[in-house]
């Protein structure tokens, strides 16, 4: 398995050595990371999953993201003073699904206990060591909350910097976790929690009630899945962006790959194929402003649509070899916070799971009697009736959460993902082209080199092109050539995102053979087996 985070992969790693499933693992991990990298993800967030269940030889997915609640409309956003959805605060929260997606997964293929699954997470509660990358996030944080408040109160009580390696205590996070061991998932949403929530919410304003957290429910259903150069690649339908991920790379298949021989392990050598992946992903991000949105709120047939070999060579169609092209504004904001893990088990099954508060400690608004920090993914939704995202109640808003799985000959291959915001597509089509087209190894291909286009400013145009510096030495000043704006970033910087990946090996006959894990250096995190 991989997470990232050391300690939340270690909370996996021994569910599973005692005999739990992937299913199992993954919440452990989940749960654990809730705890050690609460600014990323949480009981206040939302996840959504691709499981290959085994014994059917099928994959699933499980959509846990919330929806904006009875009293989030349009109109009322409006009379409380907003001419545009706050990227934090009140109006930014939807329904929490993370939690019950949890329990939906559990019901379906766990094997072990809830005492078993929550254990690492209560300990590290009562008492974690600060890493790095959590001081830094809180410092960030503060900076942008306050030294005072909720938010402080449960982040920062002593309203000074850590330094790592002093012991960070959640006493209010610890008693949720044993409240929900006592009582299950389902109190933080009609039992002790959800009243704590519902009151809380109350209190500041949040458009969600308590028949809104009494009434979520989580969504199995199918992936979605294309072809890539033999290799069938899978992900989650809206309102995750998993479909942009597969148009990136259905217009990618339209042109001719390097060859492996310019894979040399520090990602492409080629800046032609670097250039076309930017392209591509700047188009893709204009696909996700126009159509992405909960399934439910698009058209019938619309998502297939999107996927469809003629509108596919109509996407590849606009994209100039040799320059870069003209670019509109976007629509949608810009940044992200969110953790990928993976998990495989003895039984042959598998998950890819995304779970997020969206930006960091996500809206800010954090439930001293419970310690949960609560998402904003809410802040996708537009004021504009005729967006995509258009804010309604009980909808989903856009996310940018894309899980991914690769199969061959109808099998599990590589289970992967990332977080990352907006580039978290950009990576998914970076890592299937590494693995596919340059036959890397899964360790390399998340650590290898990235390239992203990105936002200057929120709903700015995709117009800048990010490079990590280790990149070839040529690439920067060919991608100037064709007309990129090129800015270099420092080596592992967590801004291109956390990618980690699972293969799973096979002999000549088709058996599983052995396993080979990658969890991302730009992390905290890392790959564990047993």
């Amino acid at each position: 398995m991989a997470s990232p985070h050391h300690l939340a992969t270690q909370a996996g790693l021994l569910v599973l050595r005692n005999g739990g499933s992937a299913v199992d693992a993954a919440i452990a991990t989940n749960a654990a990371l809730a705890v050690v990298a609460g600014h990323s993800c949480g009981l206040g967030g939302d996840a959504f999953w691709i499981i290959w269940d085994a014994e059917r030889q099928e994959a699933v997915t499980l959509n846990g993201s919330g929806r904006a609640g009875s009293r989030a409309s349009i109109e009322a956003a409006r009379a409380a003073g907003h001419e545009r959805v706050p990227e934090r605060g009140a109006w930014s929260i939807t329904v929490p699904g993370a939690v019950h997606s949890w329990g939906e997964a559990h019901r379906r293929f766990g094997r072990l206990d809830w005492s078993a699954l929550l254990a690492a997470a209560i300990d590290l509660a009562s008492g974690f060591p600060a890493s790095q990358g959590w001081l830094d996030a809180v410092e960030r944080s503060t900076a942008v909350f306050g030294p005072n408040g909720d938010w402080a109160s449960v982040y920062r009580p002593d309203d000074r910097a850590r330094k790592p390696g002093d012991i960070v205590r959640l006493p209010a996070l610890e008693t949720t976790l044993q409240t929900l061991l006592a009582e299950g998932p389902s109190t933080v949403y009609s039992g002790t929690v959800a009243r704590s929530t519902a009151a809380y919410f109350a209190a500041q304003g949040v458009p969600v009630g308590a028949a809104d957290l009494a009434g979520h429910a989580s969504d199995w259903g199918t992936p979605l899945s294309a072809e890539y150069h033999g290799v069938t690649s899978l992900t989650h339908a809206p309102n995750s962006v998993g479909v942009v991920a597969l148009q990136t790379l259905g217009m990618l298949s339209r042109f001719t790959p390097p060859t492996s021989a310019e894979w040399d392990g520090r990602g492409w050598a080629d800046p032609d194929w670097i250039h076309l992946g930017l392209e591509a992903s700047r188009v893709a991000l204009t696909e996700r402003d126009a159509h992405v949105t909960d399934l439910r709120h698009m058209a019938q047939g619309e998502v297939e649509d999107m996927l469809s070999d003629s509108h596919l060579d109509e996407l590849a169609a606009r994209i100039d070899p040799e320059r870069a092209m003209p670019l509109s504004p976007g629509t949608l904001p810009a940044g992200g916070g969110t953790i990928y893990l993976t998990v495989t088990d003895e039984w042959g099954n598998a998950v890819s799971l995304l779970e997020s508060n969206y930006q960091g400690f996500g809206s800010g608004l954090v439930d001293p009697a419970t310690g949960i920090a609560f998402h904003d993914r809410g802040a996708f939704f537009r004021l504009d009736p005729g967006h995509p995202n258009a804010l309604a109640p009980g909808k989903r808003p856009t996310h940018t959460l894309a899980p991914g799985m690769l199969l061959r000959d109808g099998r599990p291959w590589i289970v992967h993902g990332s977080m990352g915001g907006e580039i978290q597509p950009q990576v998914f089509a970076q890592f299937v082209s590494a693995v596919v087209d340059g036959g890397s190894d899964v360790a390399t291909a998340v650590a290898a080199p990235r390239w992203a286009a990105m936002m200057r400013s929120q709903h700015g145009p995709p117009e800048l092109t990010e490079l990590e510096s280790r990149v070839p030495e040529d690439v920067p000043e060919a991608l100037t050539a064709k007309g990129h704006d090129v800015v270099l970033r420092e080596p592992w910087t967590s801004s291109m995102g956390h990618a980690h990946a699972i293969e799973i090996v096979r002999d000549d006959t088709g058996e599983v053979d052995s396993f080979a894990a990658g969890a991302d250096p730009r992390s905290e995190g890392s790959a564990a087996a047993w």
